[in-house]
């Protein structure tokens, strides 16, 4: 080979060095833009296997759980609606109410449950806690029994009054207007259920049926006697009470739902009857939730 052939050989062969280093050969390894797109793709995917189906169904309610639900709905609406006229009527009124559909009543007193659900302590405990520290011969009348647990609860004999009757214990009435006889009971119970328009006729009735030195009993919801927002000035209403002829035993306001006022009825009437002044309590109407 000549020196000169050499030389052309080498020079080729520089040429084709610089052609490969300028030109590689595609590799068979991914770009990277292309891994992370693939990583993407397949961690969607997965993401989709694992969780896509039981979104859509958790987007989709049971049926059964979408009815309760509804139902739900249907009956908290209809129990503020009835709490509302309750708290908005006569005692009259809401008897006659009750009579023309007592199913009604039902649906009041299932979302009443419902609602002293999310109480701490409910009112009706601490009346039956003071009943069974004392002597089991007290004659006891419940206005606004409800399911008529305090009569459950104690031995003592116990009247139970409410708008509808749902068992032979309860007695079906007009609260400001009972069947039991003058001075013929102990104690006097009105757990929650001062409601209608003219509560101040079912405190008198109260008065009328107890014994002297009788007990009154009240539990309340604590807003009702809140005079910075709405309520009346429990001052006011401890003072009509008196007026009508009970002296006041106990006030307290310690728990955050409700108060208990406790009065006794007085040994003698009063000889010079005035107009007893009766501050209007504020309608405890619950929210929407």
């Amino acid at each position: 080979m000549t020196a000169s052939s050499m030389k052309d050989e080498s020079t080729s062969s520089k040429h084709r060095k610089r052609k490969r280093q300028r030109n590689p050969k595609p590799s068979k390894e991914e770009p990277i833009e292309t891994k992370l797109k693939i990583q993407r793709d397949t961690k969607i995917c997965k993401n989709n296997q694992r969780g896509g189906s039981s979104s859509a169904s958790s987007k989709r309610p049971k049926p059964s759980n979408f009815l309760d639900t509804l139902r739900e709905r249907l009956s908290g609406g209809q129990f503020r609606m009835l709490n509302e006229k309750l708290y908005t009527c006569s005692g009259q009124e809401a008897l006659d109410y009750f009579k023309e559909d007592p199913e009604m009543f039902d649906m009041y007193h299932t979302g009443y449950q419902q609602q002293m659900t999310n109480w701490p302590e409910l009112p009706v405990n601490s009346i039956i806690e003071w009943l069974l520290s004392r002597s089991s011969s007290l004659v006891v009348a419940d206005f606004g029994c409800g399911d008529a647990r305090i009569a459950k609860s104690v031995k003592n004999k116990v009247f139970s009054f409410d708008l509808v009757s749902k068992n032979p214990s309860v007695i079906a009435c007009d609260m400001s207007n009972t069947s039991l006889e003058s001075s013929s009971v102990d104690v006097a119970v009105f757990c929650l259920s001062l409601m209608g328009t003219n509560y101040s006729s079912y405190i008198k009735e109260a008065h009328r049926v107890l014994r002297p030195s009788g007990m009154l009993l009240i539990a309340e919801v604590k807003s009702r006697f809140d005079p910075n927002n709405g309520g009346a000035d429990p001052k006011d209403f401890v003072k009509a009470v008196c007026d009508l002829g009970f002296t006041s035993v106990l006030k307290d306001f310690s728990n955050k739902m409700f108060i208990l006022l406790h009065f006794k009825k007085k040994e003698q009437l009063n000889s010079n009857e005035k107009k007893i002044k009766w501050p209007e309590l504020k309608a405890c109407l619950y929210k929407r939730r």
